[in-house]
């Protein structure tokens, strides 16, 4: 068990994802920290289709942890058992916070996020996934959701003359809780990139190649047509990371596996286990979202400590979205704009930098081996 400093009140974050980093830091001025994760490195995954077609973006996108924290603790293990007063780690370590925030995150299929600990081993594979889409002629992505819009964007952009097919079963692009208008924009401008889409009819099967792996690839839609490619990607399949949970925090996920929380972030049935990000049901999986709840719970968890203020209710946010199609491509719907966002603000918000400047700098407490 890491003891805390007797001093100030012990906070366990485990995940390092955009809500589980930010409440780490938020926090490390005023409690013991230690943010548990099993990756030496943050990888800000919003980038991640951009590594893909760019490799030299592989140098900015993976951030260290134990670069994060000032006064706290970095562990990299990961949590295999927690029931509300203590965390089992894989290692056998046992924890036992003042407070604990769940922030484990999504799973989602590689490259738009992976499961490589080691960032030279994930970038590797990263360099190993572009060669792949360096040499195809025809893709196919299987999701008209956000991250299959953005790859297709990102491919277009980087290799125009490759033949990109964005197939799905819906009728249109864009699922969810969105305008119309921002769909017909996208459609426009995917349109003049010359992406085709095949939408309205399931595919039979997916193809057994694994995604993102060079192979000869023929499927056929439950209307006939048959779509071929060498090379495919699976946009669509988010995994929530919650198998871990034991005894009564297990019972609060509701019946899609979300981790059900009050006004305040606080898991149902507990006075000081916390859940942000992904695998909570206060708001919808987007990594803004995580950063707002992990600003409110840590500001609410420094008001618990200092016993200063008042604790703040987390309101969910209306629909906000931008999907950048390349650097220069995209729209967005965004609260308080009129209309849609069009590339030009698309592509200020997040396409051109792909908010790597935002994240990478929270990363810079001085490195362990500097630090008194």
């Amino acid at each position: 068990m890491i003891e805390n400093s007797g001093t100030r009140p012990s906070v366990v974050v485990l995940g390092g994802g955009y809500g589980g980093f930010k409440a780490a830091r938020a926090l490390d001025d005023v409690a013991d920290v230690t943010l548990v994760d099993p990756s030496d490195a943050f990888m800000h995954n919003v980038a991640a289709w951009r590594a893909l077609v760019e490799p030299e973006w592989l140098e900015k996108i993976f951030m260290p942890y134990d670069r994060l924290l000032t006064h706290g603790h970095f562990l990299r293990d990961r949590a295999v058992a927690v029931d509300g007063r203590q965390v089992t780690l894989a290692s056998g370590r046992r924890l036992e916070p003042d407070y604990l925030i769940l922030a484990t995150g999504s799973s989602y299929p590689f490259p738009a996020k992976i499961d490589e600990p080691d960032t030279e081993t994930a970038r590797a594979r990263f360099r190993e996934a572009h060669k792949v889409l360096f040499d195809a002629r025809r893709v196919l992505l299987v999701g008209a959701g956000p991250s299959g819009l953005e790859l297709a964007g990102e491919i277009k952009a980087s290799f125009p003359d490759k033949h990109v097919i964005i197939a799905d079963a819906a009728p249109d692009i864009m699922p969810g809780p969105y305008d119309q208008a921002l769909r017909d924009e996208l459609r426009g401008q995917l349109d003049k990139l010359g992406v085709e889409l095949v939408l309205g009819s399931p595919l039979r099967a997916l193809p057994s190649a694994a995604p993102a792996t060079a192979a000869s690839i023929a499927i056929t839609t439950g209307a006939g047509d048959e779509l071929t490619a060498d090379v495919w990607y699976r946009c669509f399949g988010v995994g929530l990371q919650t198998g871990y949970l034991r005894g009564s925090l297990a019972e609060t996920r509701d019946d899609h596996g979300y981790v059900r929380v009050d006004e305040h972030l606080l898991v149902n049935g507990q006075d000081r286990v916390f859940a942000i990000g992904d695998i909570s049901d206060a708001d919808r999986n987007m990594a803004g979202f995580a950063g707002a709840q992990a600003a409110l719970l840590a500001a609410n968890i420094r008001t618990l400590i200092t016993g200063e203020g008042e604790l703040t209710k987390y309101e969910r946010w209306p629909t906000a979205i931008v999907v950048p199609l390349g650097p220069e491509g995209g729209a967005g719907q965004l609260p308080g704009h009129d209309g849609i966002a069009g590339p030009e603000l698309a592509s200020g918000i997040k396409g051109r930098a792909m908010l790597v400047d935002d994240n990478a700098a929270l990363f810079d407490a001085p490195a362990p081996a500097e630090r008194a």
